[in-house]
């Protein structure tokens, strides 16, 4: 169990809260989806609670360790300014004249925010000497980032060798519901894998096969593993070089008594595009010429029917190229199935929560994960940095 915000006395303190600002933005700098900015509330509004003097950090983009406008952080600033009823004062740099001079006249209860800890390049190569001019400014270190907790960056990890290292709400959050499904789920527990590639996905097939009852398989990784049962899949995406490690797979699922669901009906085009041609073929015979961009309505049921009975669903990756309307189906079907059962149901970020949310299924959810690279890494059973750094109980 981690230690977390509320087993520190931070009254008085400065603590320096790591979080995931990386909102979207459009052309005129005004933020499109503030999701992360709401997620970090419930720890900073705790903290202003309990009289601390509350510094921010964030990156926001990839600004490549210098100064650009584009990627300032003063809009987060003023959003947060508006939800917590406060002033968000924001410094023009980050461990400069401007934050130190901040920070250093802080009352209990103000919060300062940073600028854009990624105009240092010093910042993800986790610099030591940065970290500490970092842990400078403050006296605790509260990291609420999950989003960028797999990455070993000075703001994420690197600060927590000179301050006392706690968890905030967030990554508690994603810890503990992650964690709990992982180490004691209600069975049956079903993960959903999907999206493009078979590489992206081996760690966690690895580490979810000692642990589920069924892996369903969708999205264009599927084609692999048809490949591999001596299917034929037309011009259908392939990962030429995992085609015996898909068969490794299934040769240990069936050793481990885990069902491994692989389509067996495919919707083919004749074209990687929305008005393409469509036919639902054979998942071992789809025509030269054509390529999978689905999963099939035969498919699309047997994955229904096993997510519906599930305790446990783990979600990551779509069915298919959701993003092409006539060619979202599967996907959709398999959000409704995942919205109606009656289980724990953890989308792991990335492409699954998007359309998730773009669907309307995002309430009906238990959690979904504000990180698709850091929940892919967790779900793999590898221990973040930005986790790893934080005291325990």
């Amino acid at each position: 169990m981690l230690k977390t915000v509320e087993d520190i006395n931070v009254k008085g303190k400065k603590v320096l809260v790591r979080c995931d600002f990386n909102v979207p933005m459009d052309d005129n700098g005004n933020i499109t989806n503030d999701n992360r900015i709401v997620g970090a509330l419930p720890t900073i509004k705790y903290l202003v609670a309990q009289g601390a003097k509350v510094i921010l950090c964030s990156h926001m983009g990839r600004p490549k360790g210098e100064f650009n406008m584009k990627f300032s952080l003063a809009p987060v600033a003023a959003r947060l300014s508006d939800y917590l009823g406060q002033t968000v004062k924001m410094a023009e740099d980050v461990v400069g004249e401007s934050a130190q001079a901040l920070t250093a006249g802080m009352a209990d209860g103000e919060v300062v925010l940073l600028e854009n800890v990624r105009f240092h390049a010093e910042e993800t190569k986790n610099v030591p000497e940065f970290s500490k001019k970092l842990a400078d400014l403050a006296e605790i270190f509260v990291n609420d980032a999950f989003g960028t907790a797999h990455r070993a960056h000075s703001s994420t990890a690197g600060v927590a060798d000179y301050l006392p290292a706690v968890a905030g709400y967030l990554i508690q959050k994603e810890i503990d519901i992650m964690g709990g499904a992982l180490e004691n789920a209600q069975r049956p527990f079903v993960a959903i894998l999907g999206g493009a590639k078979v590489k992206d996905k081996i760690g966690v097939i690895n580490n979810l096969l000692n642990k589920v009852d069924t892996i369903i398989i969708g999205g264009g990784m599927a084609y692999t593993f048809c490949k591999a049962m001596g299917g034929s899949i037309g011009d259908s995406l392939l990962d030429e070089e995992r085609i015996d490690y898909a068969r490794e797979v299934m040769a240990l699922a069936k050793e481990k008594g885990v069902n491994l669901m692989i389509p067996t009906d495919n919707v083919a085009a004749d074209s990687f595009s929305n008005d393409a041609a469509q036919k639902v073929c054979s998942s071992m015979e789809i025509p030269d010429g054509w390529q999978g961009l689905d999963i099939g309505p035969e498919t699309t049921k047997a994955f229904a029917d096993v997510i519906k009975n599930a305790k446990t669903v783990i979600w990551n990756g779509p069915m298919g190229v959701f993003e092409f309307e006539n060619f979202a189906k599967g996907t959709i079907a398999v959000a409704e199935a995942v919205a109606e059962a009656d289980a724990v149901t953890i989308i792991g970020g990335g492409d699954s929560a998007a359309a998730v949310t773009n669907l309307g299924f995002a309430d009906k959810m238990t959690h979904i994960s504000t990180g698709g690279g850091a929940s892919l890494e967790f779900l793999e059973g590898i221990e973040l940095p930005g986790v790893a750094c934080l005291a325990k109980k």
